[in-house]
């Protein structure tokens, strides 16, 4: 496995998951959304050039795409593209909010191949879920999951995001994807998009750190998508490839076309490009400035004295620059401290500076949307 990450952080000729955000729609406006949804933006792909992303990703044998949003089933489009995707070849897990899947979706979504739902909920209850979701939003969840099965879709993914508020129903979301013949998959809470406001006060503590690490390491089975690899440093890695792979093995296509180096990073800083541009994804991909300097070796900088630095590699990049650390800090979320330790001192120095998001596409204020509360622990 060591040799095989060495190779990874070198890249490869083509993504092994490629994000891919088809709209910042969305009827939702959830607290921690990662690229701050809730309005279609002017400048969204076309649906023929939408397909036509669809046959450069199938040129270079991109196996699959994960496919988000906003919600990507608001796209009139939606059906159209996902089928032109089966057609070439290129597989789709797309996450939705589940307000789209009735019984006749489900059963359209049943009936093709290489096709992966991955369906939100952020509480086992209605209280923890709306309280992030929005009201209703737990209910309609369920309504969904209960279409998928009366469908025979199959093993659908149960997606939550873990906040200090949820983690301790890992137990639970356990039983109820076994219910449903679903696989639970667990996600790490970053701080970006509306996450930035609702990090601080929503993020896990340090000792549910612990305990979801010692609860995933008994259950391999449970997905994370490598979510979690700065807990390896408490241990046994994690299964998975323990490394941040932005620019090297995954990267985001949002929905005007631009290309991030990583889907957490929607940022100006980390844009390698557009696939509007000469040679499309290909030539993004392939010679960016930005994407041939992940690929180069990097400096463990603040952590080049820990013994676990080769683990966790230093942890997340966007959990470090939404809270203002330097890419070369320790993770906000360090088993060993660092991390707080670091953002402490830039507290003692005037605070950190925190980069906003490239572009909000939260509906404002009167228009639809709603601050939901947050309680604090």
């Amino acid at each position: 496995m060591t040799q095989l990450t060495d190779q990874l952080t070198l890249g490869l000729n083509a993504p092994i998951c490629l994000t891919w955000e088809w709209t910042y729609a969305c009827d939702l406006q959830c607290v921690h959304c990662l690229s701050s949804s809730g309005r279609r933006d002017p400048h969204e792909l076309t649906t023929p050039e939408m397909k036509d992303v669809v046959d450069q990703l199938a040129a270079m044998q991109v196996f699959y795409v994960n496919i988000g949003g906003g919600e990507p089933m608001l796209r009139p489009d939606f059906f159209e593209i996902i089928e032109y995707c089966v057609s070439r070849g290129v597989g789709v897990k797309f996450s939705t909010n589940g307000g789209r899947i009735n019984a006749e979706n489900a059963r359209r979504l049943a009936a093709l191949d290489y096709v992966d739902v991955q369906i939100s909920l952020d509480g086992i209850d209605e209280a923890t879920n709306d309280a992030i979701r929005g009201e209703g939003t737990h209910a309609r969840v369920r309504r969904a999951m209960d279409h998928l099965r009366d469908a025979d879709f199959g093993s659908f993914k149960l997606s939550v995001v873990m906040t200090r508020e949820n983690v301790g129903q890992v137990d639970a979301y356990e039983a109820l994807a076994a219910e449903y013949g679903a696989e639970l998959r667990l996600t790490r809470f970053r701080p970006s998009g509306r996450g930035i406001d609702t990090w601080h006060d929503l993020h896990p503590t340090s000792q549910q750190q612990v305990d979801l690490y010692h609860w995933l390491l008994a259950r391999p089975h449970v997905l994370t998508g490598d979510s979690f690899f700065h807990l390896s440093a408490l241990g046994e890695p994690l299964p998975g490839l323990n490394l941040c792979g932005a620019g090297r093995v995954v990267c985001l296509i949002d929905p005007v076309g631009d290309v991030y180096a990583c889907p957490f990073v929607l940022h100006d800083e980390f844009k390698a490009g557009t696939i509007r541009g000469e040679g499309g994804f290909a030539a993004v991909w392939q010679s960016s400035d930005l994407f041939t300097s992940l690929r180069e070796p990097s400096s463990p900088g603040a952590c080049g004295s820990c013994g676990s630095y080769d683990v966790c590699g230093g942890g997340c990049m966007a959990a470090k620059f939404f809270t203002g650390l330097p890419l070369d800090a320790p993770d906000p979320e360090c088993v060993f401290g660092h991390g707080e330790d670091a953002l402490a001192a830039l507290a003692a120095n005037g605070g950190a500076v925190r980069p906003s998001m490239t572009a909000d596409h939260s509906k404002p204020l009167g228009v639809g949307r709603r601050r939901i509360p947050v309680t604090a622990l």
